[in-house]
């Protein structure tokens, strides 16, 4: 099984009026992001506004990063469902469409017994022909994978990764103490990304780093580097990126931040709204000093 490292992307999804998918700015983009260093490219995250998006149009958006990716880096679609059937359907695109990985997510709405949530990533894993890079985010699956049962999960041939979004070091040293070389770590929150890797991470999926995609590969090469210092010093500039983001809408965001760039991606989906006036200048105002610094 192919295994990942690096920084990915999770990458903003422009969508015309029409409905349609922009494949001209989505592939500009992702051609930018590959220029600019990153590792991989992971469309239908949050940031790409999956849980806004219909099937067809979930499928043309990894068609599209796919073949504008031309094999240069994996591609590494998420795949996120609340029943195991639909996640299975999103699986069998990624695989005909030419993904290299599938990051799986689960989503709830009645609650789940422990057993209900390991048979959805397991039945997943046992009919991929892809890797499996499991994706924890208790802020939107109103649950959270124990310790145990990740490392339970990670002994399935399939299942390479995980991809954490709890902000816990603690737990993550657990995990690795426990799967060793059968489960590789990748950090979700922008804030341990030096923490996660100086553990023993493989890397780290953002979407900030779809806006600066430079600074986050400069962090990633600090970290293999072991420049500790110099590490620290820059995800703490590039924080200012997050503090942002977590006063407004995380797409409105993104797509904001693209236009100041020169990549139109459109608004966010309905029912979301733009960026404020007053939001677009904090945004631009952050960029700019993020450059100058």
């Amino acid at each position: 099984m192919q295994r990942f490292s690096g920084v990915i992307p999770y990458l903003a999804t422009p969508v015309l009026a029409s409905g349609e998918i922009d494949e001209a700015a989505l592939s500009a983009h992702c051609r930018h992001l590959i220029d600019q260093g990153v590792h991989g490219l992971t469309p239908l995250g949050s940031t790409g506004e999956f849980a806004y998006l219909d099937a067809a149009q979930r499928r043309r958006v990894v068609e599209i990063v796919t073949t504008a990716a031309a094999g240069r880096v994996p591609v590494i679609p998420c795949i996120s469902a609340a029943a195991t059937p639909g996640a299975l359907a999103q699986l069998r695109a990624c695989e005909q469409l030419g993904a290299s990985g599938v990051v799986v997510v689960l989503e709830t709405y009645f609650p789940l017994q422990p057993a209900e949530v390991e048979a959805y990533f397991t039945t997943i894993a046992d009919q991929s022909h892809l890797p499996v890079i499991i994706y924890t985010n208790p802020s939107f699956q109103r649950t959270d994978l124990t310790v145990e049962l990740i490392a339970r999960l990670a002994r399935h041939p399939n299942i390479v990764g995980l991809k954490d979004a709890s902000g816990q070091t603690g737990r993550l040293l657990s995990l690795i103490n426990r799967c060793g070389d059968d489960l590789d770590i990748f950090a979700a929150s922008a804030h341990i990304a030096v923490a996660v890797m100086m553990i023993g991470g493989r890397g780290l999926f953002a979407g900030p780093a779809s806006i600066v995609p430079r600074p986050y590969v400069e962090l990633y090469e600090l970290c293999r580097a072991r420049r500790w210092e110099a590490a620290i010093a820059l995800q703490k500039r590039l924080w200012a990126i997050n503090e942002v983001f977590a006063r407004y809408n995380l797409a409105a965001c993104v797509k904001a931040a693209l236009a100041l760039q020169g990549h139109d991606f459109g608004a966010p989906i309905a029912p979301q709204s733009g960026v404020s006036p007053a939001g677009l200048a904090e945004i631009e105002k952050t960029l700019a000093a993020l450059a100058a610094s």
